[in-house]
């Protein structure tokens, strides 16, 4: 079984209709998704290779229960144990892993579960993925917020409480310029004591700039690890380079950003794997750059506008959890972050064992804060989401539920250096 990502709107022109078609259906009208376009650094680092080689080399059918066993009784998880973790063979074993798991974020996080929220600024963006509701061929509200638009976004979540913000933009840096970023960032050090990103992969010295506009912290999906499938989902656009995508991260700690956030997103491909070379691309640059705060998600494809169809097939809760238990499990330092992509149900269980860190208050849409915060309708303009979110509780209610479960839900607990 299979998504079906293709979907054609009645506004495109039929020359953008027929350049659309011909990128779906012929790989050679694309350009090369392993070739680096001009403006983009290539650095000098093994992570990638480190990586890939133990993913290629991965079969996850040839590990049996007593292999989970075995992996469940060592007191330090080995790469080889997290792999048997990550096989099916774990899946009966998803009790036992649990338990593991609460134990090591007890031991490392105590009983606390941080709380975010994301800010998207801009929605337009230069890339057909054709999985995303932001794509350049989908039709939506297209919006670009000034920076006056901005600060009002941003005083409205800063007054529910919310110490922490995550500011994202569609892919397009025609549109959402670094200065653009930048200048909002500088906005959010006014309201916020951390402020992360999840734009576009950019140059270090661009992160460097970034970062001394006052954020700390960069959020990059792989989306998938498998270049393969990646070059058939991503057909256009600077996206489309899958080894620049893998190393923004290391860009980013080269810019002097405190902390990083890797992820693929479930259900694209063969997510054991994708799961596997997350988890082992956070292992290799914890090693090379032990002062930094690295972090895990792993979110599943949601529905977007245009396409109600769209879900990630194999990877149910029970495939989640498991995976999320495994990080743990294998990467006990590791902060991992569950999104709102998940249910309350779902979320409010995982923070008991596994995640210490939440979404609260989202909107995945544009300068709609307001309206999703007061509830009355507001005259200003609004920029369509870019998926359908799960869990639209606001922070006070999270808040609760969170404290409700007797664990500490906490705002933030940095200071910007």
């Amino acid at each position: 079984m299979e998504n079906e990502f293709l979907v054609d709107s009645q506004y495109l022109s039929e020359q953008a209709l027929a350049k659309k078609h011909r990128l779906e259906t012929d790989p050679s009208f694309r350009k090369s998704h392993m070739e680096y376009l001009p403006g983009m650094e290539q650095i000098q680092s093994d992570v990638c290779k480190k990586v890939m080689s133990q993913v290629a080399s991965y079969d996850y059918t040839h590990y049996t229960a007593k292999d989970v066993r075995a992996a469940l009784s060592h007191p330090v998880c080995s790469l080889e144990d997290f792999k048997a973790l990550l096989s099916p063979a774990a899946e009966p074993f998803l009790e036992e892993m649990a338990q593991r798991a609460r134990q090591e974020t007890s031991r490392h996080f105590g009983n606390t579960v941080y709380l975010f929220t994301p800010l998207y600024i801009a929605n337009y963006c230069e890339n057909y993925c054709v999985y995303c509701g932001f794509n350049c061929y989908n039709h939506i509200h297209r919006m670009k917020l000034t920076m006056e638009q901005i600060e009002k976004e941003m005083k409205i979540i800063a007054d529910s409480g919310m110490e922490e913000i995550l500011i994202l933009t569609g892919e397009s840096r025609s549109k959402s310029d670094i200065s653009y970023i930048g200048e909002a960032c500088k906005l959010a050090r006014k309201y916020f004591r951390m402020v992360g990103l999840e734009i576009y992969p950019v140059n270090t010295d661009e992160y460097r700039y970034l970062h001394q506009c006052g954020a700390d912290y960069v959020t990059v999906f792989q989306e998938t690890y498998d270049s393969d499938k990646y070059e058939t989902l991503h057909l256009m656009g600077h996206k489309r380079v899958w080894p620049y995508r893998f190393d923004a991260q290391e860009r980013a700690l080269k810019g002097g950003m405190r902390g990083v956030a890797f992820s693929a997103l479930l259900g694209l491909s063969d997510f054991r794997k994708d799961a596997l070379a997350s988890a082992l691309h956070v292992y290799y640059l914890q090693r090379k750059y032990p002062h930094a705060e690295m972090s895990l998600s792993c979110p599943r494809l949601r529905p977007i506008i245009n396409n109600d169809k769209i879900n990630p097939l194999d990877v149910h809760e029970t495939q989640l959890c498991q995976i999320l238990c495994a990080y743990r499990i294998f990467l006990p330092f590791v902060g991992i972050t569950v999104s709102s992509r998940e249910s309350a149900q779902f979320r409010d269980g995982i923070v008991k064992i596994a995640a210490t860190k939440v979404s609260a208050g989202v909107s995945t849409g544009i300068g709609d804060h307001e309206s999703k915060y007061s509830g009355k309708e507001t005259d200003g303009e609004q920029g369509d989401e870019q998926f359908e979110i799960n869990d639209g509780r606001s922070l006070d209610r999270v808040y609760a539920d969170i404290a409700a479960e007797g664990l500490q839900p906490v705002l933030n607990d940095y200071l910007y250096v």
